[in-house]
């Protein structure tokens, strides 16, 4: 049987990709993405699998300095409305750095496209899933930025009529991410949340089971 592996160096280069990803806040000032990577992390982005190749996923650069601005006005009312709903933790939660809309190099809307209700191949009883098609190609953008030396974060403090009338897009389409991209100063070696004290990420023996719900311990993850 032929063998489809990768070298062992290259398999130690994705895996340490996924590990070393970071939703990234900070960016540094002045940053500059060259067109020809942007260019391929846009190509790695459409490259993500999709149920019944329907490839929902749209992209629009925002490069118009005023609607940046606007955009951020939207993601900041969501943040007070947020902050207040989380009651206690109002404060706390406001004292977080959530977004860098205003200083990353590069600023994307990612949206469901509007004629999506045709799609019935994988999406009959999961319709959800032209969603989970384009979290791939968003995860598929994260990674290759990630190996480019650039920093990711995805914003999703917004409401998605507001921004979709913001951008002009047509009924049925839906925004479901802002992306922050841009050269950062470093990239932390855990979580921001965490770093904040806001959660702690949990290990993946809690998640995964056997046959059933439940039973975690039954099935060897490799967390230490």
């Amino acid at each position: 049987m032929a063998d489809h592996a990768f070298t062992a160096d290259e398999r130690r280069t994705v895996y340490r990709v996924i590990s070393e990803r970071r939703d990234m806040r900070r960016f540094c000032p002045d940053g500059h993405v060259p067109e020809e990577v942007l260019a391929r992390l846009l190509r790695a982005a459409h490259a993500a699998p999709s149920v019944g190749l329907m490839q929902p996923w749209r992209f629009i650069r925002i490069t118009d300095i005023s609607l940046r601005r606007r955009i951020h006005a939207v993601v900041d009312a969501e943040r007070m409305q947020t902050a207040a709903a989380l009651g206690p933790r109002e404060a706390e939660f406001l004292a977080l750095k959530v977004e860098g809309i205003m200083e990353c190099a590069e600023l994307l809307v990612v949206a469901l496209c509007e004629d999506r209700e045709r799609h019935i191949f994988g999406r009959r009883t999961l319709p959800q899933m032209d969603l989970a098609s384009v979290s791939c190609a968003i995860q598929n953008l994260w990674l290759a930025a990630r190996s480019e030396g650039l920093g990711m974060g995805w914003v999703s403090l917004f409401d998605p009529r507001e921004l979709a009338a913001l951008l002009a897009m047509p009924p049925g389409a839906e925004p479901v991410a802002v992306l922050c991209l841009g050269p950062v100063p470093g990239f932390p070696e855990r979580p921001a949340l965490e770093l904040d004290g806001w959660a702690l990420a949990r290990p993946l023996s809690e998640f995964v089971s056997e046959n059933r719900w439940g039973t975690v311990e039954e099935v060897a993850t490799g967390d230490q």
